[in-house]
């Protein structure tokens, strides 16, 4: 209509018959419709966002319920987790793990030397080439289940239109019956201080070609946390700055002050009630100079090869088109859902990271599975949803950690301190028997029991193996095991885990 009313304004053919004006006018409209309108397809779902949670619902939909589906994605398919997150970061994780293995050696009998120190560069290499594997898995898994794939950035027009921008410039506008939102996040901006674009975001530590010599990271979650435990590991010397006196700070304190302390015992350069306020970088050598408030004290860090600002995500809903379309965001722009994942714009549906809701992979994952079975699936299925309760979660740091539950302090919130049986220990793994006193790592445990049942509300670990450990140990949480529960089941020795089993 757009295209008609400019074209019905030019004087092109006014000087012909009537009937010839008429001929050319349709030719002409014809002509340029075609030029300056774009393709149109049509599908049943379109998912917006190639990561975890829109490529498991994608699938789910074609391959189960035999649904015409179409993802759009502009970058690499797989998201954050598998290309800037949850896999390259585990795989850096393990080659930390294994240079810890050869330090912790010596105290088992074994003599040898390094010929030559971690090779960072070709690490790096092999961690690229898995990624890029792992892309074309989920590229060909797309084919398998007859999923159409669009590489193009998307933009909603309404409930059952989307605009999207392919790699040419060209534009493709697509009609479906119901769209799915899984865009995800993006690493929060540094703060605006002088000198901030100086360093990369947690995005950023993937790009890093060489092992740097001293590094500088801001933020107290578990991204930061995660990547300080790695350099440190690695022999890097690591600064990291956070703005109280413990990191993971929505973890149970049993983990925010038991880790804080293992950093700091490990060697991790702890700035605590610190904050950055300018960052300066030499142009000769290309090393940063941070200044920072530490305590109310002003201090200044050199010869910073690398600073990574791990200060939050964002929700990648700023140029996704859906005021226009009317859909709901809160102030810190996560699109509103209610539990089963609608939006307030019927067919139109969201999840995983970009809802705010519990920022993790497998949590995209079941819930986008929910959803096309919900949507597409059978009349049994048509009240499913994604239990949001009881989530077990694991940081990477040093040692691991893992939560599912309640911390203390929202049990008590929950059910009065009165109602509440804590249970906990701290002891020293067996791994390091052969160990000096001074080479020992923290394992700590807590069981948050409610009421005369003492239903477990809440488990807490730190050690080593708690990412394994607690796969098992929230199946029966998430089923409601109670202290009695735990307490019958015949403990494995030795191990750490038993004592979850055995405490008094």
């Amino acid at each position: 209509m757009q295209a008609f009313s400019r074209l019905a304004r030019r004087p092109l053919v006014s000087s012909l018959p009537a009937a010839g004006r008429i001929s050319t006018l349709s030719r002409h409209f014809s002509q340029t419709s075609l030029a300056m309108a774009p393709v149109s397809k049509e599908t049943d779902f379109l998912v917006i966002g190639g990561g975890s949670g829109g490529l498991a619902s994608a699938r789910a939909a074609a391959g189960k319920f035999g649904v015409k589906a179409m993802v759009i994605e502009g970058n690499r398919l797989g998201g954050t987790c598998v290309n800037v997150g949850c896999v390259p970061k585990k795989v850096t994780y393990n080659a930390a793990a294994i240079a810890e293995t050869f330090h912790d050696a010596k105290s088992y009998g074994f003599s040898f030397q390094e010929t030559a120190p971690f090779d960072w560069t070709t690490f790096k290499k092999k961690r690229d080439a898995y990624i890029v594997r792992l892309n074309g898995i989920y590229e060909r898994n797309l084919g398998n289940d007859k999923v159409e794939y669009v590489h193009g950035w998307a933009k909603v027009l309404s409930r059952n239109e989307v605009e999207v921008t392919l790699d040419d410039g060209s534009k493709t506008l697509v009609h479906a019956k119901k769209i799915l939102l899984a865009v995800g996040g993006h690493p929060t901006p540094a703060p605006p201080i002088p000198g901030a674009d100086f360093g990369t975001n947690s995005d950023g530590f993937f790009d890093i070609d060489t092992l740097p010599k001293k590094v500088a990271l801001v933020g107290a979650g578990y991204i930061a946390v995660e990547f300080a435990g790695m350099f440190n590991a690695l022999g890097v010397e690591t600064h990291l700055f956070i703005r109280h006196d413990t990191f993971l700070r929505h973890f149970d304190p049993i983990i925010q002050e038991g880790v804080t302390k293992e950093y700091e015992r490990l060697g991790v350069k702890l700035h605590k009630q610190s904050n950055a306020t300018k960052v300066d970088k030499d142009a000769a050598s290309g090393k940063l100079t941070i200044h920072y408030n530490e305590k109310g004290a002003e201090q200044v860090l050199s010869d910073v090869d690398h600073l990574i600002w791990a200060v939050g995500r964002t929700p990648a809903t700023a140029n996704l088109g859906l005021a226009s379309a009317g859909v709901d965001v809160n102030d810190r722009g996560y699109v509103v859902v209610d539990g089963y994942q609608n939006t307030n714009v019927d067919n139109i549906f969201a999840l995983g990271d970009v809802t705010g809701q519990v920022e993790l992979t497998p949590v995209a994952i079941a819930a986008g599975r929910r959803l096309a079975a919900r949507l597409f699936g059978p009349e049994q299925f048509r009240s499913l949803k994604l239990d949001y309760a009881n989530i077990p979660s694991v940081v990477f740091s040093h040692p691991e950690v893992g939560s599912i539950g309640l911390t203390e302090a929202e049990a008590v919130e929950k059910y009065g301190r009165e109602n509440l049986t804590i249970y906990k220990t701290n002891f020293t793994a067996m791994y390091y028997a052969m160990m000096e006193p001074d080479q020992k790592g923290p394992t700590a445990y807590k069981l948050i029991c409610a009421g005369p049942e003492e239903k477990v509300v809440g488990l807490h670990i730190l050690g080593l193996g708690s990412g394994e450990m607690l796969q098992g140990f929230g199946v029966a949480v998430k089923m409601g095991a109670t202290k009695a529960d735990f307490d019958s089941c015949v403990a494995i020795h030795p191990t750490s885990a038993e004592e979850l089993v055995t405490l008094k």
